[in-house]
């Protein structure tokens, strides 16, 4: 049957193809377009609906109705035909068989079409003499005066005729391809008798087969040509790419082995050879766009120009250590932060949000000491504005210089402001001149530098820091949308006795709100309680805001970026595929063997190893110290730190330590009292520092006793070989003189014969008359035996030496 589709039925019924549309939605399967092709159970469905739609009013009606429709004697062939449309049990192609083989030859077409369609020559017989009588069928027709009418025509269309030259295009396509086959022979086809038909039957199914063959065939030839769409990922394996392409497995490893990939069907290929292999077997390649639940979840659209307003300034203080950095943030704020820092060190990153004349300042205080690089850089990267603090007094010191050096790379200005002018050994200008030689050169001196000249302990030329602060975030125009959900970096997190997990977080973008889902790193939860850096409740904070808030399932990592999504369940997915990643990733082999790594490999495995447990109070010291223990690994000894966790040192700790053999290393953390007699019990050594210098000295010296010890060697004399005697259960004895130094009993010695070494060995006795001595003096004569060595000769220099260990 030839392709019926929505829109010729809605066309031939009258009605418009959207209620064809929802009359197959409703009752059987949605269509995918008004071009779909409708099998027979659908069509049967549309006309059951619209005749149960349609109904007469009365039995009398439908004999009006025929009545009116048989007087005009042309209409006759139309109305036997629209008799048999409507049936679902019948193919609508038997009406329109006559109507479309009539009119190139009437008396061959019919049997033509009749047969092509699978129906019997017989049946086609009837219909053959309503088109050549016309006029005769008038008369013929009884009049609907009889209760039982010889036809009854039911018509449920509203819109009048059905096209029926519509039902069978292939029928129309054959026929007139069969047409145009006998013009050409110049001949008509005979018709035959009912006999000769009923003989031909086996020749006429022959055709029939051939003719499908040929259009199955057609078919083939014309999916070949349309070149099929292929979507291919980032990575597929060989087997997917064929069976997207419609191939077999064999024919894409026969195209990858002519251009040299060898692969098996189970073998991955990225993107970019499968895509030449498709090319190549004449598909054309679409990129697949894979939609993470991270793209899913997270919002990372760009504000418009409309929906931005300005912003208060982020602003870091960083510097060496020691510098006055939070003398400087204490004075700004009229607080006291340094005096709780241990040795007056800051450890911890804080942010604190400050009114200069009117207009809010975030500051981020970073740490000074080496160990605390990644704190530096990471407060440098989420900051608008640096002040760089330097010592009058110091110059510029090693973390100076990494300081300017993470502010460049981040892309943000620098403000100077040279500390501790007040001091009575103070040197501004050397600082002045060693700042242009790191590319800072101060405006005084005809540069684009601020400089600053203040004294935090003294409060002076704090006003005008803070007024050049201001002037350069009004030039830089900082903005935000507050008008969407929150995102930032998280600054610091801890666990909090009382409350959990506690994280200090600073809202970049967006505003988070009490309640909000969150997620940073691995770790997901719901905001139960948001503080301000004095320790005020907030319901909701905007951008440049430091908020400290609770209700997270873990500590998340110091610098994590953290965003408000909608769906907890969905970001619950994503916390765990993340976490099974870094599993995976932690599992991992660091290397696979191969000829070129695999003789360091070897010699890694002679390398002993310190494992290190690290707990500190907040999660950006525990990185700073790991990354500080880790640094002491050498060639001899590794240094692992296999647990770094924010906390007091519990059991589980000292339970992990005696298994990993490993030493706990608290830093500003207590163990408590069931992991103090736990640590006692199994001789744990629990190491507890407040400053980092002690934790690193400390952990180096006892690396120096890890170490494999060093010897060198030390020359104890020389003897001179004067008479040799053989004894039979001895051996060959030398009688020597010493000439220089000592030998002793438990030495090491060399036969050196003429300059060249003949043996190394160790005494085998040492004697003076017939005593056995433990060492003989220079000017002193002995005798010796070596030994495993009998061929001592006269003349020979016996050398005496020892190997001492080198203190480490």
């Amino acid at each position: 049957m030839e392709k019926y589709r929505v829109h010729e039925v809605a066309k031939d019924f009258g009605l418009p193809t959207k209620d064809i549309m929802e009359i197959l939605t409703k009752y059987a399967q949605a269509p995918k377009n008004h071009m779909q092709a409708l099998t027979d159970a659908e069509l049967s469905v549309i006309f059951d609906y619209l005749t149960e739609k349609n109904p007469i009013s009365s039995i009398q009606v439908i004999f009006a109705d025929t009545e009116k429709k048989a007087e005009p004697a042309p209409e006759a062939p139309r109305q036997e035909a629209k008799s048999a449309a409507p049936q679902p049990g019948q193919k609508p192609q038997q009406g329109a068989a006559p109507q479309q083989g009539a009119a190139p030859q009437q008396g061959t077409a019919p049997q033509q079409g009749g047969q092509q369609a699978g129906q019997k020559p017989q049946a086609a017989k009837p219909a053959q003499s309503a088109p050549q009588q016309p006029a005769k069928q008038n008369p013929v027709v009884p009049q609907p005066t009889s209760r039982v009418p010889q036809k009854k025509i039911v018509d449920t269309r509203k819109g009048g005729d059905v096209n029926l030259a519509k039902y069978d295009q292939r029928l129309e396509e054959l026929g007139g391809q069969r047409g145009d086959r006998m013009a050409q022979r110049g001949g008509k086809e005979k018709i035959r008798s009912g006999s000769q038909r009923k003989g031909n039957q086996p020749f006429s199914n022959k055709r029939r087969g051939d003719e499908a063959e040929k259009m199955r065939r057609l078919q083939l030839e014309i999916a070949k040509k349309a070149p099929v769409k292929v979507q291919i990922p980032d990575e597929i394996s060989v087997g997917e790419l064929a069976s997207r392409m419609k191939k077999t497995g064999a024919e894409v490893v026969k195209c990858l082995m002519k251009n040299g990939i060898m692969a098996s069907l189970s073998q991955l290929i990225d993107y970019d050879t499968a895509a030449f292999v498709a090319e190549e077997m004449g598909c054309k390649v679409e990129k697949e766009v894979v939609v993470t639940i991270e793209e899913k979840l997270i919002d990372d659209h760009k504000d418009a120009e409309e929906d931005l307003v300005p912003r208060a300034p982020v602003v870091v203080v960083m510097g060496h250590v020691d510098h006055g950095k939070t003398s400087l943030l204490d004075t700004i704020r009229n607080t006291s932060v340094a005096a709780g820092e241990a040795g007056g060190i800051t450890q911890h990153i804080g942010a604190y949000q400050v009114q200069i004349n009117g207009k809010p300042i975030t500051f981020l205080d970073t740490p000074g000491h080496e160990a605390f690089t990644s704190m530096r850089a990471r407060g440098a990267m989420i900051t608008d504005i640096a002040i760089l603090m330097v010592a009058a007094d110091d110059g510029i010191m090693p973390q100076t210089v990494e300081s300017i050096n993470h502010a460049k790379a981040a892309g943000i200005p620098i403000i100077v402001a040279i500390n501790k002018i007040d001091k009575e050994n103070a040197n501004p200008d050397r600082v002045l001149q060693q700042l242009t030689e790191y590319g800072l050169v101060p405006e005084e001196w005809g540069g684009e530098t601020i400089v600053c000249k203040v004294s935090a302990k003294k409060n002076i030329g704090i006003d005008n820091l803070l007024e050049n602060l201001v002037v350069l975030a009004e030039v830089l125009e900082l903005k935000a949308n507050p008008n969407r959900a929150g995102q930032g970096t998280v600054i610091e997190a801890r666990l909090d006795k009382g409350r959990g997990p506690v994280a200090t977080l600073l809202v970049q973008n967006g505003t988070l709100k009490q309640g909000d889902v969150i997620i940073a790193g691995t770790a997901v939860g719901r905001v139960r309680t948001m503080l301000d850096y004095k320790g005020g409740r907030l319901t909701e904070a905007g951008p440049s805001v430091p908020v400290e808030v609770a209700g997270l399932s873990e500590t998340p990592s110091a610098g994590s970026p953290f965003f408000a999504v909608a769906d907890e369940r969905m970001a619950r997915e994503l916390v765990e595929q993340r976490k099974a990643e870094e599993r995976a990733k932690a599992a991992a082999p660091v290397q696979k063997v191969s000829l070129e790594n695999l003789f360091s490999q070897l010699q890694a495995g002679e390398r002993k190893e310190l494992a290190l447990i690290v707990k500190a109070d907040v999660q950006g010291s525990v990185e700073a110290v790991k990354a500080s223990l880790e640094k002491l690994s050498n060639d001899e000894v590794n240094v692992r730190v296999i647990h770094g966790a924010v906390g007091a040192i519990n059991e589980s700790d000292v339970m992990l330590a005696s298994s990993s053999n490993a030493i706990i290393v608290g830093f500003n953390v207590r163990p408590d009292a069931t992991a103090r007699d736990s640590a006692a019990r199994q001789n744990v050594d629990v190491r507890l520092y407040r400053v980092i210098y002690d934790a690193i000295d400390e952990i180096e010296a006892a690396m120096k006793g890890m170490l494999a010890p060093k010897y060198h060697e030390v020359v104890l004399g020389h003897a001179e070989v004067r008479e040799t005697y053989k004894v039979s259960s001895v051996g060959t004895v030398a009688g020597c003189y010493v000439q220089d130094g000592l030998l002793r009993r438990d030495c090491s010695v060399r036969v050196v014969r003429d300059g060249i070494v003949v043996h190394e060995g160790v005494l085998g006795s040492l004697q003076r008359f017939k005593d056995a001595v433990k060492e003989v003096k220079e000017r002193f004569e002995c005798g010796l035996t070596v030994e495993k060595f009998n061929d001592l000769k006269l003349g020979d220099i016996i050398e005496a030496y020892t190997m001492e260990e080198i203190p480490r």
